[in-house]
């Protein structure tokens, strides 16, 4: 049997990212992201949202890029593995914790509008990696009538 360690959840952050560097230079930026579940409450009847709350790590320059364009209340989407980290703490006892270590992140809604959150208008825009997709031009190999007049077969 495959194991399998995969986590997609789309949400709000609940603060802005915060950006760190490792001593190695290795930038990694940390995301609190909450997500509503929704239920019908049996007794009540009514529909109740819970939130439920994740810290998502970013790690490189999509980390850098999250710390530069997102901000508290922004929608995201996040596609990732879970990592359980366990140390001591300064008094001694055991701790624990559960992460999302995140693949890839997609910035959802706007910075102005829908998603915005705090801060939404400071002027910076997000290019996707890669830039706007568009099709190479197509050379004008034969001539000014870009007729298959001049093609040999």
């Amino acid at each position: 049997m495959a194991n399998i360690n995969r986590v997609i959840l789309t949400g709000n952050l609940t603060s802005d990212p915060e950006l760190s560097s490792l001593p190695s230079g290795t930038q990694v930026c940390k995301l609190r992201l909450a997500v509503n579940r929704r239920y019908k409450d049996q007794s009540s009847g009514e529909w109740v949202e819970k939130p439920n709350y994740f810290d998502i790590k970013v790690w490189g320059a999509q980390g850098e890029n999250c710390a530069n364009y997102l901000s508290k209340g922004r929608a995201i989407a996040v596609d990732g593995r879970l990592e359980w980290r366990e140390w001591e703490s300064q008094d001694g006892s055991k701790r624990q914790a559960v992460e999302v270590v995140a693949d890839t992140v997609q910035f959802l809604g706007s910075r102005d509008g829908g998603g915005g959150g705090e801060g939404g208008g400071q002027g910076r825009s997000f290019e996707p990696r890669g830039g706007e997709l568009k099709p190479d031009p197509v050379p004008a190999a034969f001539g000014p009538s870009g007729g298959d007049d001049d093609i040999p077969f």
